[in-house]
């Protein structure tokens, strides 16, 4: 995610072709300027003028600030300034569940802290914005469904419940990891349910086109608990909680 938007500053002028480094190939002169722990959870910006190096919004904000001052001046303001580092906290504390890469495990990886309040935060975001989808989805389904919110809570709450109690022995440590990219996947599969209902076709298309996107999970979910070096069990176990439920919600339905 560093790699994005960093990119994004040099391709519009507003940082050096050479002004980023990558965190695990950076120079001595760098290390020993940066706070290396407080560099994996806010991206270190690094004056060799001065010798000074600011952390996290600031650094972007001094960035933007040299193409657009009005823009940092607004973003710098109360209680802009503190929206807008709670949500730069809210990703960055998030961003290795966001975009997970297989490169996370060895020592000089750029993996952030874990932190609770801010992990809770990013499953209680999916979990309520995908539940509002799903509820404005299922009346297009044509299966008897009408929009209802708290019937979509419930089944993402069971399956937040379901995947930690079946899974907490075998995952450990890994668990908070492991319901982070699932929340991710389930962010994803809601963000592709979106342009659908904004077309007016009849039910079997949407029932298709949800099974399409269900299969698009799957395989999302398969491909981070390979990067997370998991077995195929919270896979098995996804699917069949995704199948009961499915059944349950059509049957009473019915």
């Amino acid at each position: 995610m560093c790699n994005i938007y960093s990119k994004g500053f040099i391709q519009s002028g507003m940082l050096d072709e050479k002004g980023r480094e990558a965190f695990t190939e950076i120079s001595v002169k760098t290390k020993e300027l940066v706070d290396f722990n407080r560099a994996k959870n806010e991206i270190a910006l690094v004056d060799y003028n001065t010798n000074k190096v600011i952390y996290g919004l600031d650094s972007l904000l001094l960035i933007i600030g040299n193409s657009f001052p009005l823009l940092e001046k607004i973003a710098g303001t109360q209680p802009l300034y503190w929206f807008f580092k709670k949500l730069y906290s809210f990703v960055s504390y998030n961003r290795k569940q966001i975009i997970p890469s297989s490169k996370d495990h060895t020592e000089e990886s750029c993996v952030p802290d874990f932190n609770l309040k801010y992990r809770l935060a990013y499953i209680a975001f999916v979990v309520i914005f995908s539940a509002y989808i799903l509820s404005l989805f299922s009346a297009k389904l044509n299966i008897g469904l009408s929009h209802n919110f708290g019937r979509e809570l419930a089944v993402c709450l069971g399956q937040l419940l379901w995947q930690t109690l079946f899974l907490r022995m075998y995952l450990k440590d890994k668990i908070w990891d492991y319901l982070g990219n699932m929340m991710t996947v389930s962010l994803i599969g809601t963000l592709l349910l979106i342009p659908a209902l904004l077309t007016n076709f009849t039910g079997v298309f949407y029932f298709i086109y949800f099974g399409a996107v269900v299969l698009i999970m799957l395989l999302e979910h398969m491909r981070r608990c390979k990067i997370l070096k998991l077995s195929y069990w919270p896979t098995f176990s996804w699917i069949l909680f995704r199948m009961t439920a499915l059944m349950l919600i059509i049957l009473l339905s019915i």
